[in-house]
């Protein structure tokens, strides 16, 4: 992009993907869709997105359209696509203290017999139109608007914590025509359908994997997350999960990345890192949260404050997750449908995470890597080979040293207040060493440093 050509906040309009993402084969942080460009994330994702959660049988339609408006308004570009496994979520963990219903399933309700909450039995041989109807559906329509979709298969945080959760799954052998029983150890609790420990259980879970890819494989915009905070001795079944998936695709036109995300509790994110899966998402261990530590390349980063928070975040923590070389998503309670935390009291957050799209747009990011020691902020992204680039973020305004010892001759420099603001140009600022920059601009900020093209100098 020609210097002075960046977006403008707020303009960027919807482009459609137009090729499945893998790991960029030079700078393994980010995605490429196969155009050379590094494809950043970052997104603000919410609970009943794909399947309606709420109060009432049926509970209210979630409307997706209105989502995806909200989405393009801040600019975001990637939501994780949340499933339930229950047919309720009990939210007195989560402190509201309310049983909701979620609706539809992947198995169809055939009965006979009834089940648990007095609805027809699931047959587990058999799909449920109406979901494998949406789930393409709403891909589909995220699609268009330019925005990536990481399908998540599982969900393994209810089946620790929400009360009620096994007696509700389609698994217990109350609620199912087959009368198969996941919980092989008899402890009640129904975990043991995320490990290998039953062969029956397995297979079903592997038939349904193969169902999501044959629904969604054609389109541009996939990915696939394993569950959501699932409990540690799900791992050996986690990875299986990632290699099906993997060997699956190989048959398919496409092949879309693999995610594995934070066990909770107790997970490490050695686990993370040791797996066949193509992106991760961390726990706070190592600084997450606060300072995120600066992604080396070896994973794609999905940096997501659902595994940091729950709830929570802040615009500084957007911001350097950005020039640390991650990819930042947001657990938004969005209109406070599910939880009563949502509201515009997140709009800076979500505007931030637009923000960091914006510039990551008009950046050759591709080439840049997080090299803290160049700012005595410590928050720097750059390229100090070819043409040379440097962008530096300044959490609390004032002033930072940057080494440009790698560059000679004069640098384009331009100036952001982390808020939405324009660009606004400075005098060039010349290489050859450590330079001392002074903000124009009242609290926190960035500064971009670029060589002018052959030419133009």
């Amino acid at each position: 992009m020609a210097w002075g050509a960046e977006p403008a906040a707020g303009a960027m309009k919807p482009v459609p993907a137009t090729g499945p993402l893998r790991v960029h084969p030079s700078n393994g942080r980010y995605f490429t869709d196969g155009s050379g460009r590094a494809v950043y994330l970052a997104g603000a994702h919410t609970w009943p997105n794909l399947l309606d959660i709420g109060p009432g049988d049926p509970p209210p339609r979630f409307d997706f359209d209105a989502y995806l408006a909200f989405l393009r308004r801040w600019g975001h570009n990637f939501i994780r696509l949340w499933t339930w496994e229950s047919v309720a979520w009990n939210t007195k963990e989560n402190g509201a203290k309310q049983v909701y219903r979620t609706a539809p399933h992947p198995f169809a309700r055939t009965g006979p017999g009834q089940a648990l909450d007095g609805k027809p039995k699931f047959d587990l041989t058999r799909y449920e139109p109406a979901y494998f109807d949406r789930l393409r559906t709403r891909v589909k329509a995220a699609c268009e608007a330019g925005v990536y979709v990481s399908i998540m298969l599982f969900e393994g945080w209810a089946m620790q914590f929400s009360e009620g959760a096994w007696q509700g799954h389609p698994l217990h052998p109350g609620n199912n025509v087959q009368g198969l029983d996941g919980d092989v150890d008899h402890d009640g609790k129904g975990l043991d359908i995320y490990t290998l420990s039953s062969p029956a259980v397995t297979a079903l879970q592997e038939a349904y994997v193969r169902k999501v890819v044959d629904t969604v494989n054609d389109l541009d915009n996939v990915l696939y997350e394993i569950s959501n905070e699932n409990h540690p001795p799900s791992t050996r079944w986690q990875y299986h999960m990632i290699d099906l998936i993997h060997r699956y695709e190989r048959s398919k036109a496409k092949q879309h990345p693999v995610g594995m995300t934070f066990q909770y509790r107790g997970g490490s994110n050695r686990t993370l890192l040791d797996s066949p899966a193509d992106w991760i998402s961390p726990n706070l261990e190592g600084g997450y949260r606060d300072d995120p530590p600066a992604a080396d390349g070896k994973k794609v980063i999905l940096t997501d404050t659902d595994h940091l928070w729950g709830i929570g975040g802040n615009p500084a923590w957007v911001w350097k997750s950005f020039l640390r070389g991650l990819n930042p998503l947001f657990m938004d309670p969005y209109d406070g449908g599910v939880l009563p935390s949502g509201g515009p009291q997140w709009d800076a957050v979500r505007q931030a995470l637009g923000e960091t799209l914006r510039v990551a747009k008009a950046v050759n990011l591709a080439a840049m890597t997080p090299q803290n020691a160049l700012a005595s902020t410590g928050y720097c992204l750059a390229c100090t080979n070819k043409r040379a680039e440097y962008l530096v973020y300044l959490p609390s305004g004032g002033g930072v040293a940057v080494d440009l010892t790698a560059v000679h001759g004069p640098m384009e420099t331009r100036w952001l207040k982390a808020n939405g603001s324009a660009w606004q140009s400075a005098p060039p600022t010349s290489g050859s060493g450590r330079v001392r920059l002074k903000s124009p601009l009242p609290g926190e900020a960035l500064v971009w440093l670029r060589q002018p093209e052959k030419g133009t100098r």
